[in-house]
């Protein structure tokens, strides 16, 4: 159905003298704009082969488990998009295109809201986060809900990302028996498989960066206090932020256009309509060019194919006229500090967070504190078949946020985080730092859990700064990414980096749903060279 639509909208597009160009499964979110710019197709349409390809993709065929619900009036949504176009009203870059929410995102369209737990199946609201809001004035038109680790990978220290109770484990397109990443994962996977261009995932410490990364494709940790978090199931008010998901820098410039700006019911967001700027216009092909940047090599030797694709990214961005300058750091210690720091009052303001979000669910949702939901996991066999809530207990532990301890740690710990990045970046000289993203995804494995090579995403995280990956190669077919992080506010600069090094490497491709690495040519034949 998919080519069908493709040589019908070719020639739509020949027959209209435009120049748009056919519209395939992996389109980029503006490609589609323009297609429905020159009539070559619909909102409608594109909705329709969404679905087709979730059905095909996500339900049949591989079955990723990427999508866990469809807004039952999508079609209705895009007619109406479509009818203000054919009027002459196009609201910007977004009017038609699907995007999908992860599963912790408030939308009011008889979606419910799960954060991936049974828990939470009658939390439909009757309200759309400040998040969903903005996309739909801007012309966007939600298509769904991804799937996601349950509780944004809050639950267990032994749990498996992507894994939720209500939508299962979802699946690396690019080899379905490793990792997806989390806890964004359905969102990373679904747009790297084609079921839409854009999806918005949520982060507190990786959990938009290592999905997009170990699925191929773009994603954006902006500034704490950049977009809202109204009506977002929470983990922490100190380190979270939603953020795209896409495949191409330009989408996600175009959608954090959208979605930044200033939330009065989110204080954190009191500077964002004056932070927040057109950041597609801000895109440079040749900002790269007398760019300083710093280097990190803090993760080399943890996985030397990974450190080769490294090498050659930094090559590529030397070719297109960066200054590169290697930066020592941040040390073991400080890295160590940070993390330890983290983990405890993050407990904190979770069991706060997370109490105050469920007092507002509607009246159906029966669990209405940290500690009804853990009694409810402790009756409810479905939600522990892999893993326990240690976390969860843990956390209905945890001091009140008005304990001076917890109020130092945390203060202490944002400090250090800042001031680490901002020395490094201050001592080298540099604009900005990059790093390997992490490594290849690992073997989804219950038993002995998964490896993990690694990752830049905490001192960024904890500080609240802005980090944004983006593909740079390949290791036995699986992606890698390259994590661009700077001073907080610097979401402009980063994503203008981040589109040169893009276009300069055009590194990403798409996934070939292989049931696992060894079925590759080149490791089957070595496997069995006789």
């Amino acid at each position: 159905m998919f080519r069908t639509f493709t040589l019908a909208a070719a020639a739509a597009a020949l027959a209209g003298g435009a120049a748009a160009q056919p519209v395939t499964p992996y389109s980029s979110a503006a490609a589609q704009q323009q297609a429905m710019r020159a009539g070559a197709v619909t909102s409608e349409q594109l909705v329709r082969l969404s679905l087709d390809r979730i059905a095909q993709i996500d339900k049949a065929g591989p079955k990723l488990n990427s999508v866990l619900a469809i807004n039952p009036h999508v079609m209705a949504d895009a007619r109406k998009v479509d009818a203000e176009r054919r009027a002459g009203r196009v609201r910007g870059p977004l009017h038609g295109v699907p995007v999908l929410l992860k599963d912790n995102i408030e939308s009011w369209d008889g979606t419910a809201t799960t954060a991936g737990s049974l828990a939470l199946l009658d939390n439909v609201p009757q309200r759309d986060a400040p998040v969903v809001r903005r996309l739909t004035d801007a012309g966007a038109v939600i298509l769904g809900k991804t799937n996601l680790s349950e509780w944004a990978n809050f639950r267990s220290t032994r749990s498996i990302s992507g894994w939720s109770a209500v939508g299962g484990l979802v699946r690396n397109p690019y080899s379905l028996d490793r990792t997806a990443c989390g806890s964004s994962s359905g969102s990373g996977v679904a747009v790297a498989a084609g079921l839409a261009a854009i999806a918005i995932g949520t982060e507190t410490d990786g959990s938009v960066t290592c999905p997009a990364a170990m699925n191929g494709v773009v994603g954006l940790k902006p500034t704490v206090g950049l977009v809202s978090r109204t009506f977002i199931v929470p983990i922490s008010p100190e380190q979270d932020t939603a953020g795209p998901m896409t495949r191409t820098v330009a989408d996600a410039a175009a959608v954090l256009t959208v979605i930044a700006g200033t939330d009065p019911a989110d204080p954190a967001t009191a500077e964002a309509d004056k932070r927040r700027t057109d950041y597609v216009a801000a895109l440079d092909a040749n900002s790269l060019k007398g760019a300083r940047i710093g280097v990190l090599r803090n993760l080399a030797g943890r996985h030397p194919d990974t450190d080769a694709v490294y090498e050659k990214a930094l090559a590529a961005m030397r070719e297109a006229g960066a200054v590169l300058v290697d930066v020592k750091g941040p040390e073991d210690s400080v890295l160590a500090q940070v993390g330890a720091a983290e983990g405890d009052t993050l407990r904190a303001e979770f069991k706060a967070a997370l109490d105050a979000y469920l007092a507002s669910t509607p009246e159906a949702v029966k669990t209405r504190s940290l500690e009804a939901l853990i009694a409810f996991n402790s009756a409810e066999p479905r939600e522990t078949p892999l893993f326990g809530q240690e976390i969860f207990e843990q956390s209905a532990k945890a001091p009140a946020l008005t304990d001076p301890a917890y109020r130092k740690q945390r203060a202490d710990a944002k400090t250090l985080a800042a001031q680490t990045l901002d020395r490094l970046m201050r001592e080298a000289g540099v604009e900005v730092l990059v790093s390997p993203s992490g490594g290849p995804a690992s073997i989804v494995d219950p038993v002995n859990g998964s490896r993990f090579f690694g990752s830049p995403s905490s001192l960024p995280a904890v500080s609240g700064y802005p980090h944004l990956t983006v593909p740079m190669g390949y290791v036995r077919g699986l992606p890698v990414g390259i994590s661009f992080i700077g001073p907080a506010w610097s979401e402009a600069r980063l994503l203008s980096l981040g589109h040169a090094f893009e276009l300069a490497t055009e590194a990403r491709r798409p996934p070939e749903f292989l049931p696992s690495v060894n079925a590759r040519p080149e490791v089957a034949r070595a496997y069995d060279p006789r």
